[in-house]
């Protein structure tokens, strides 16, 4: 799993991808900094990394994930995967694990709107923190589901779309009817602005990655068996 995890999110920073990805993540973060901190005078972080979240992954999870296997399948490097020793799992966690890694520097980058509000007050560094793991939990949902998206096409634009019209649909899919709230991710990231970290979303958000996990993974194992 490692061998995969150092050449994919190596990768990301051989390439232009990485360097957008953070670029785009810091851009949008400054833009929610200055509209729901710099401009009420406030040291609340939270609202921050949730509209971050809400707004920013629909444009960053596709650009992370929509290569992962597509890229493979359309270069033909797929068989060299498919044929490798190492087991689908690590493969597929592999993957995933670089991607949340690049979200993970992101964040480590975005500590510098702690400082920059610690200049003029006091912000909570444990209320900070509890937002960064929430942030994490819910990028990794995002991203498994644009795994899946990667791993059922050939062709990275259409993963893209995939994952987009997914994460754009669980927004309103709620309002449609309850009984398809538990596909809204968002809604599992509602308590860690405040600072609460709330069993539930913990386990629905690890739940929902786990899920497309598993299906990226058995997606990819059918296609070993039939090779």
């Amino acid at each position: 799993m490692w061998s995969i995890f150092k050449k994919e999110f190596k990768s990301y920073f051989l390439s232009p991808i990485g360097y957008v990805v953070i670029g785009i993540f810091l851009f949008v973060f400054s833009v929610f900094f200055y509209l729901t901190t710099l401009e009420y005078g406030s040291v609340d972080l939270g609202s921050l990394y949730y509209y971050t979240a809400l707004y920013g992954l629909m444009i960053i999870a596709p650009i992370l994930t929509m290569r992962m296997f597509a890229e493979e399948r359309k270069a033909g490097t797929e068989q060299l995967i498919l044929t490798s020793p190492i087991s689908m799992i690590d493969v597929v966690f592999g993957k995933l694990l670089a991607a949340i890694a690049v979200i993970i520097i992101t964040l480590l980058i975005s500590f510098m709107y702690f400082f920059i509000v610690l200049y003029f007050g006091t912000p909570n560094i444990t209320v900070l923190l509890v937002n960064m793991l929430g942030f994490v939990l819910v990028s990794s949902a995002a991203l498994s589901i644009g795994m899946f998206a990667s791993s059922i096409t050939e062709n990275q634009i259409i993963a893209g779309i995939i994952t987009i019209a997914f994460l754009i649909m669980s927004l309103f899919i709620q309002d449609l009817n309850n009984v398809f709230s538990n596909l809204a991710i968002m809604n599992f990231y509602q308590k860690f602005p405040s600072g609460v970290i709330s069993l539930t979303e913990v386990v629905g958000l690890l739940s929902f990655t786990a899920m497309f996990t598993a299906f990226t993974i058995i997606v990819m194992q059918r296609r070993k068996l039939v090779k």
